[in-house]
């Protein structure tokens, strides 16, 4: 793999629980296989964590972790950083020194895989589905881990991707919240003779929004990078037509023009200060921008032109690697650790949507109109940086945050370019870096 190819950010495996302000919203080759699973059960298992909202919800982590005694083993807790953290497992993992099982990125696994260092999870899915967590997991969750060898990981919690407004704008301007493309056009021109943006984005240094927002149009209406069959498609009709509507909102000024700049603080200043009307942005963003007024709502998903619904999800997901004292501990471990998580909600520490089922209906979540409406109404009709496939792939890395797509992205926003010469050097751009 040459070093554009190992181009890895976490843009976007944040996503949810960027919410606590400690963590900023953002998106290689390892050595060889370091195999030593198969074993008899025993010994300690090393789970590596992110950190992946405030202080409290790693302390929460590291007592469930350590209170872990099944298989003849215990198991370890570490934290590692996200700066840097992807050439730490590497190095880690090439000198088998490395976690047994681990949270991280969200294409971290199929990055792995590649190099033989991740133990498939099949033994587990058949676990699960005997002890009955598997029918618990929310539609869809599990299916984009499958590789034609096996499950690479397990989805632990959503990161999701929906459409936000603020009611009170939406009255002073006299307009209904938008219902599909047409409607929120109309919305949109309101919205700004109240001085309102009715589409906000951003694209600067850091914020992956902007990004991910014209990923999430593509899908909206039906289309996406790839092919059913996971091969590039960036032409399609469905691509130029939600880029030519983007086009569409950007000249008419319902993009805010300088959103091309916008950083995340810049971006969630315009939300918080009831300037911002509509748009993308993460679950519990209202905790986020700290206005928990009733104000600020997750809208219905919209309908593009051909009647079709869409969101983006990016499913963050448990590994499993070779390199373990008993492959049998450590998915002890790992079906004790799933059955833990509940706490982590129960506790509030959580800002993502869960993937179980059950963990959906606690109150501590559930009492949240806008928690229910995304289990509800998004997520089952989410689809992956894969769209239109459903399997997630090494490939996703190097789209997510890469320069292919951050160009794109601020192509789009300074309505610079018509929408096929964007998306071709759109697809340009990702055929230069994308694995073959």
């Amino acid at each position: 793999m040459t070093s554009t190819r190992t181009t890895f950010s976490r843009r976007g495996f944040l996503g949810l629980t960027a919410a606590a302000a400690s963590v900023p919203l953002l998106a290689a080759c390892g050595g060889g296989s370091a195999s030593q699973g198969g074993g008899s059960a025993g010994g300690t298992i090393k789970f590596w964590d992110m950190p992946w909202a405030t202080p409290a919800l790693n302390d929460a982590s590291r007592k469930l972790t350590e209170g872990f005694s099944g298989a003849n083993s215990k198991a370890s807790y570490q934290i590692i950083q996200w700066n840097n953290f992807y050439q730490t497992f590497s190095s880690a993992i090439a000198s088998k020194t490395g976690p047994a099982v681990s949270t991280g990125g969200g294409f971290q696994a199929f990055q792995f895989e590649q190099q033989g260092q991740i133990a498939y999870a099949d033994n587990l899915i058949e676990t699960l589905k005997k002890n009955g967590m598997y029918d618990d997991f929310l539609p869809g969750v599990v299916e984009p881990f499958k590789t034609d060898k096996g499950y690479v990981a397990v989805p632990w919690h959503l990161s999701m991707r929906v459409m936000w407004y603020r009611k009170s704008l939406f009255e002073q301007a006299g307009v209904d919240v938008p219902k599909d493309w047409a409607t929120l056009l109309e919305a949109g021109k309101a919205l700004k003779k109240i001085g309102a943006v009715g589409f906000a984005t951003g694209a600067g240094a850091g914020n992956n929004i902007g990004n991910q927002a014209m990923i999430m149009m593509m899908i909206n209406n039906g289309g996406g990078v790839f092919s059913k069959d996971g091969e590039l498609d960036v032409m399609n009709d469905r691509n130029v037509e939600a880029t030519e509507f983007l086009l569409e909102l950007v000249s008419n000024g319902i993009i805010d023009p300088a959103a091309v700049s916008y950083t995340s603080a810049n971006l969630d200043a315009q939300w918080k200060d009831k300037k911002a009307a509509f748009g993308a942005h993460v679950s519990q963003m209202d905790t986020r921008v700290g206005d928990t007024s009733g104000d600020l709502i997750v809208a219905s998903p919209i309908a593009g032109p051909h009647g079709d619904k869409g969101g983006l999800v990016f499913p963050n997901n448990i590994m499993m690697y070779t390199n373990t004292p008993s492959q049998e501990a450590s998915e002890a471990f790992l079906v004790y650790y799933l059955g833990q998580l509940k706490e982590l909600w129960k506790q509030k520490l959580m800002n993502a949507l869960p993937v179980f089922k059950s963990i959906a209906e606690l109150p501590e979540f559930a009492s949240d109109p806008n928690n229910v409406k995304i289990v509800k109404e998004w997520q089952p009709i989410a689809k992956t940086l894969a769209a239109q496939g459903d399997k997630l792939n090494a490939n996703l890395a190097v789209l997510d945050g890469g320069q292919a797509l951050n160009e794109f992205t601020q192509t789009v926003l300074t309505g610079k370019s018509d929408a096929k010469s964007a998306l071709q050097a759109f697809e340009s751009g990702l055929k230069a870096v994308l694995n073959k």
